[in-house]
């Protein structure tokens, strides 16, 4: 199985470490890949001549660089009721999309929308109807070009009081009737719902990219602190995961994103060392 490592463990939040240095780091951890992000690891108005330079380092590595993920969504949403912003979001996520073709990335991590992010209490609240419409119409908007490049946008489940359950993200996708079109699956953010195998049995060929971490229950749901700085240690019941994924036949990436929340209000990253342990625990987990 591919195993990759997210950038932000490694390199944080505001680009302290160069792709350069992250490709090194995979090489000395035994992993197959990295996932790089835009608007830290690599900014947005990137050129394509950097962006090759990067893939041809990597591939002189063998390092892949099958997905990229960013944050950038939460902050400017493709489900704004504000045309302006939802505007500004397509406009990110066309670059975004056009660096995915310039690295070599298959495929991109896109949040589809939110309700309400609790997170940010600045950010307005929408209703569910128009997180639907309006991110509907924005994905395929973007769609177009994720056709046109060969690249898949993969809509990750987040905490966004939106599509929250496997059967409403089927749904969902079935509408776009694209191949394009999927889940960039996080098997610890669907906990506090259901079991990550049952997503990945009823999704199946949706799923284009998946996400590793875990997640701690306390009380029946739990809250931030569940996400923990132990990949092994939570409700993800690794064997069964595989098992579902061996199922559908999934030979896409498995990429470990180790936000520790469990360490807030003094979470600080990057953290090195947790990068590493959390490399070694991939290796572990899914085989070198």
């Amino acid at each position: 199985m591919y195993k990759a490592l997210n950038y932000w463990v490694y390199g944080g939040f505001t680009g302290e470490k160069t792709p350069y240095e992250f490709i090194d780091f995979a090489v000395e951890q035994g992993l197959d890949g990295i996932e790089l992000t835009v608007g830290d690891a690599l900014n947005i108005d990137i050129t394509e001549a950097e962006c090759r330079k990067i893939a041809a380092y990597a591939a002189e590595k063998n390092i892949g660089l099958r997905t990229l993920a960013s944050g950038f969504f939460w902050g400017c949403s493709l489900s704004a009721d504000d045309e302006t912003e939802r505007q500004q979001a397509l406009e990110f996520g066309k670059k975004y999309i056009r660096i995915a073709n310039w690295i070599g990335a298959k495929t991109i991590l896109v949040i589809p929308g939110a309700t309400r992010v609790a997170w940010e209490p600045d950010r307005p609240v929408i209703s569910y109807k128009n997180a639907w419409a309006n991110a509907t119409k924005s994905i395929r908007e973007l769609l177009v070009l994720a056709e046109e490049l060969n690249v898949n946008i993969a809509l990750e489940n987040v905490w966004n009081r939106f599509l929250l359950s496997p059967m409403e993200w089927k749904f969902f996708l079935d509408q776009f009737n694209s191949k394009k079109i999927g889940i960039y699956f996080d098997v610890a953010n669907c906990c506090i719902y259901g079991r990550p195998q049952d997503y990945v049995e009823i999704l199946g060929d949706y799923v284009k990219a998946v996400h590793i971490k875990n997640f701690t229950e306390t009380d029946c749901a739990g809250g931030l602190h569940g996400f923990g700085d132990d990949i092994l240690v939570g409700e993800v019941d690794f064997e069964a995961l595989k098992s579902a994924l061996q199922a559908i036949n999934y030979t896409g990436a498995l990429t470990a994103e180790m936000i520790p929340f469990c360490r807030l209000p003094d979470l600080v990253l990057p953290d090195e060392a947790l990068a590493k342990v959390t490399a070694a625990k991939m290796v572990e987990l899914f085989g070198k």
